[in-house]
């Protein structure tokens, strides 16, 4: 009996809490949450020009290889590597004697010729009169004349023996075919070389104009001529605006370049096409060999951006929350362009102008769910992703 009174003091004590907690609980507690606050941005229709780079090799507009024609020792190498030269200025100077000697053999042949000469033009004109005068057969004065003959076609041979020998002569100074830069000199001063050696002496590159190469794929070609105006693919070139070159260390080229060709062909190997483009290089900056990108513009009308941040990607395809005129929001797919404009893409299809969309922290967001938009101009969102 006793124990009986102590659980029912209990459990009266108990119900009295219950009560009292359940008397002093705030109603508002339990109420499910409100909408949430979301940025918001407007998506709006604009004209813009699209940027892309492609890695680039330059080359001079000219590269020649520099070979003697000649075999013999390098005697004097009369510049260095990397030195500016102009065209018909000495480079090296080989030592071949032996053509010294053929210069001085022809010379000594045609004195001898033109004396030969000399001696059957005598003869002629001894005979001429003899023959005149009936005292010797004209069979003589034809024999005098055939022998004049043949002389001064000896001394021709003699004289143009002397100008191989000294072509041959003046090959032993090697002089640049172009102006341009000096680039390696792989020989030294007593080194054998010929005609037939493996390296060439140097190479002179001319560097007035500098040739970009550069390749594109398929897809990139397809896009760029049907943003371009023009009937045939020379047209379009015509057409491409002018590009910019990004050299190695990040900074821009001061002169502006132009695509001026493109391979006809697609490498099957890499599925790209080459294409060149040519820059001036009045004060020497740009060498060949030297790497850089190619900055291609593409002029875009009417262009739906969209900031990289407020889409989602799934199974390779692009989302972005819409924001419907209830104040709901829609998970809608997106396709975009392949060029993006900073850190936005641009949008193809998908969206419409005037569109809503969330800006950015809707990772908790599903499909029909209610938010309230802080709509954000898309300028001041423009200016925040730039001074990222």
């Amino acid at each position: 009996m006793k124990q009986s009174s102590i659980y029912l003091s209990l459990m009266g004590t108990a119900l009295f809490l219950a009560a009292c907690s359940s008397g002093n609980k705030d109603p508002k507690a339990g109420a499910p949450a409100g909408p949430q606050n979301y940025p918001v941005v407007q998506i709006d229709a604009i004209n813009t020009t699209l940027e892309s780079d492609y890695p680039a090799t330059l080359e001079g507009q000219q590269n020649v290889d520099i070979r003697p024609k000649i075999d013999g020792f390098i005697e004097k190498i009369y510049v260095d590597e990397g030195a500016t030269v102009k065209q018909g200025q000495p480079l090296f100077k080989i030592n071949a004697p032996q053509y010294e000697q053929a210069v001085r053999t022809a010379q000594a042949a045609i004195s001898s010729a033109e004396a030969e000469v000399n001696a059957a033009q005598l003869q002629y004109n001894k005979t001429k009169p003899l023959v005149e005068k009936d005292i010797i057969s004209k069979f003589d004065l034809d024999n005098a004349a055939l022998t004049l003959t043949a002389k001064k076609a000896n001394l021709a041979q003699a004289k143009a023996a002397l100008v191989n020998a000294k072509v041959n002569l003046g090959y032993t100074v090697v002089s640049s075919p172009t102006n341009g830069v000096i680039g390696t000199i792989p020989y030294k001063v007593g080194a054998l070389v010929s005609s037939t050696s493996q390296e060439p002496l140097t190479t002179v590159s001319s560097i007035s104009k500098v040739y970009a190469y550069f390749s594109l794929n398929e897809k990139q070609l397809l896009q760029i001529a049907r943003n371009t105006k023009g009937r045939t693919l020379e047209d379009k070139i015509k057409q491409i605006p002018s590009v910019t070159l990004v050299l190695a260390d990040g900074s821009i080229y001061t002169e502006k370049g132009k695509i001026e060709t493109v391979s006809g062909q697609i490498n099957t190997a890499t599925g790209s096409s080459s294409l060149r483009a040519t820059f001036p290089n009045p004060n020497g900056l740009l060498r060949s060999g030297s790497s850089a990108s190619i900055r291609i513009p593409q002029y875009v009308e009417n262009a739906l951006l969209v900031p990289q941040k407020s889409t989602t990607d799934i199974q390779g395809k692009k989302f972005v929350y819409l924001v419907t005129d209830t104040g709901g929001v829609k998970s809608t797919n997106v396709e975009i362009m392949e060029l993006t404009k900073g850190n936005y893409y641009v949008v193809t299809q998908g969206l419409k102008p005037g569109n809503k969309i969330v800006l950015e922290g809707f990772a908790s967001l599903k499909d029909g769910d209610k938010i309230k938009p802080q709509v954000k101009s898309a300028d001041s969102v423009f200016a925040e992703a730039k001074n990222k």
